[in-house]
């Protein structure tokens, strides 16, 4: 009888890549690719001028004669719910690759500062700076949270980058950027702060294309190299020495994923604010559905943290209507008490 393997393995021809995913990789994919566009097509449907979710995919694809379908369409609505998507997806991934590096189920962009330092520049930049066109805040953020990684890195540095103090400066550097954030909040003009403290709270209320186009080229180059580092991510969490041993240069591969960590995770701070717990949640849900292995472990999380993201601005939307709740405000809802259990389960294991 034969016995039937529990993973692929994909080898590109023009590529000298491999990857070896669990079999139930493709079929999660699917689903979740499924969720997502149904996601987004309800969304745009819904509102105060509802369009049916059949014509939202024929205005979508140009075969829609209605001219009030194409402008509440792709106007108003469609540039919102694709940037809730992609916002979700670089939270996610960002969450994922973080949770790789220091081995810690627990981590995540919002926890060890990366968020808190993007938060802090764009915050700067919104209330020194409102002259500036938007699509420098990505760029902006970036910054701040590259230089909240590099310090983390540089502090966390003995003879080596250790995981857990990567996380213990993180925490320390979190509580740091948010003291100068809320400075910066308490002695800015009345009306930019109340522009950042919208901001902060973590929505995708009235983005448009202007606000999509610049975050697009982030996820384009570094969700792909995430997928291309996705064995080297495997190798770490199997220890450093035991890296090494294997021929993995570990600094190397640390610094250049936590670069990724920074690129997706500014990119998509920038664009929606502090929309917490997705990169927390998300990675947990997808390693339950397709196993711990990151090359099939990333791209679920990206489709699972969209996922997330989309249907928690829908809720927000519809749940009090017409009273609109930021995203951010439903993603906190649900992590905390998730976060919560997590520290609850991570404590009944055994030592």
């Amino acid at each position: 009888m034969p016995i039937t393997k529990p993973w692929l393995s994909i080898r590109p021809r023009r590529f000298p890549l491999s990857f070896r995913v669990d079999r139930r990789v493709p079929l999660v994919l699917a689903w979740l690719v499924a969720i997502a566009l149904l996601s987004l097509t309800f969304n745009v449907s819904q509102g105060e001028y509802s369009v049916p979710p059949l014509e939202v995919v024929k205005t979508i694809l140009g075969f829609s004669a209605n001219p009030d379908y194409v402008f509440v369409v792709n106007t108003l609505r469609l540039p919102r719910a694709l940037v809730a998507l992609l916002v979700g997806m670089g939270l996610a991934t960002a969450g994922a690759i973080l949770q790789g590096i220091t081995r810690n189920p627990l981590a995540a962009p919002e926890i060890i500062g990366i968020n808190s330092g993007a938060s802090l520049v764009a915050v700067a930049f919104i209330v020194l700076l409102p002259g500036l066109p938007v699509g420098w805040l990505p760029i902006a953020a970036f910054l701040g949270g590259l230089g909240v990684a590099i310090a983390i890195y540089l502090l966390a540095w003995n003879d080596g980058s250790s995981p857990m103090r990567l996380i213990l400066v993180g925490i320390g550097l979190t509580s740091l950027t948010g003291a100068f954030t809320s400075l910066m909040i308490t002695f800015g003009n009345i009306y930019d702060v109340s522009q950042a403290l919208v901001w902060l709270t973590g929505s995708v209320y009235g983005r448009s294309w202007e606000h999509l186009w610049p975050l697009l080229p982030w996820l384009v180059i570094f969700l792909p190299l995430t997928l291309v580092l996705a064995r080297d991510l495997d190798t770490l969490n199997l220890g450093d020495n035991l890296a090494q041993g294997l021929g993995s240069r570990v600094e190397y591969t640390r610094s250049l994923l936590l670069l990724c960590t920074v690129a997706l995770a500014g990119a998509a701070v920038a664009t929606a604010g502090t929309i917490g717990f997705v990169g927390l949640m998300a990675p947990h849900l997808a390693r339950h559905l397709v196993g711990p292995s990151h090359a099939g472990l990333i791209p679920a999380a990206a489709l699972t943290g969209a996922c997330i993201v989309e249907l928690a601005d829908i809720v927000g939307r519809l749940a009090f209507a017409p009273i609109e709740l930021p995203c951010g405000v439903i993603t906190a809802v649900i992590g905390a008490p998730y976060f919560l259990w997590l520290l609850y389960c991570d404590g009944q294991r055994p030592a």
